[in-house]
């Protein structure tokens, strides 16, 4: 880098907002995706565990490989398969996502007090009904806190995929590097960060909504 180039250029920045914008959207799409199709699978899956609970263990043992393994080489596996889509990013997070949300479904239905659990049975709750209305809004906190880490965590990994050439604001970084250029890579960074503290926040407001009578 230039001794005399300062660590951030300003001007730069304001003339490459539109960038930034076409970055974000690209880098949100990618990040929120696999959290939804995450959630999709997940919540029926712990169901499933909870219910029958010779299953929880081996669905937490692939799990829990699955969240060990590379994201980047996850990316560079599925590379052959799936080419330079969207899909070559958004199917391992998606794996990473269920590795931490399905723990978390299974403990939040496991913490639904058995005598709530009763209590809707004698009232008539079918099983479905018990699972929507009563079992599922009293699991939300746990569940939520799931979610949470996985937004966080995916709106970071993210910016990896552009080592592939699909990495929505990880570009900047990219590109910061191979021109020994720090502005992009001081803008990706609050960015990501910005982003990260925005979604937080918003899941934090999703929840207590959700859960009204929980106390603050």
């Amino acid at each position: 880098m230039n001794e005399a180039e300062p660590l951030v250029r300003w001007d730069w920045i304001q003339s490459h907002l539109g960038l930034f914008g076409d970055l974000t959207v690209e880098h949100l799409k990618l990040s929120l995706l696999p959290v939804l199709l995450g959630l999709v699978v997940a919540v029926p899956l712990g169901v499933l565990c909870v219910r029958w609970g010779w299953l929880y263990p081996p669905v937490l043992t692939i799990a829990n490989i699955l969240y060990a393994v590379p994201s980047l080489a996850l990316f560079l596996v599925l590379l052959d398969f799936t080419g330079l889509t969207i899909w070559t990013v958004v199917i391992p997070l998606t794996l990473y996502t269920l590795s931490v949300l399905v723990p978390n479904v299974v403990d939040g239905l496991r913490q639904v007090p058995d005598s709530t659990r009763q209590a809707a049975i004698a009232m008539g709750y079918t099983p479905l009904r018990r699972l929507l209305a009563v079992e599922l809004p009293i699991a939300v906190p746990v569940i939520m806190a799931g979610v949470r880490v996985a937004t966080v965590a995916n709106i970071s990994l993210v910016s990896v995929g552009a080592l592939i050439g699909i990495g929505g604001l990880g570009r900047l970084f990219k590109d910061g590097f191979d021109l020994q250029f720090t502005t992009p890579v001081f803008a990706g960074i609050v960015l990501i960060i910005a982003l990260a503290v925005v979604f937080d926040f918003a899941l934090v407001l999703l929840q207590r909504l959700l859960t009204p009578w929980a106390a603050r």
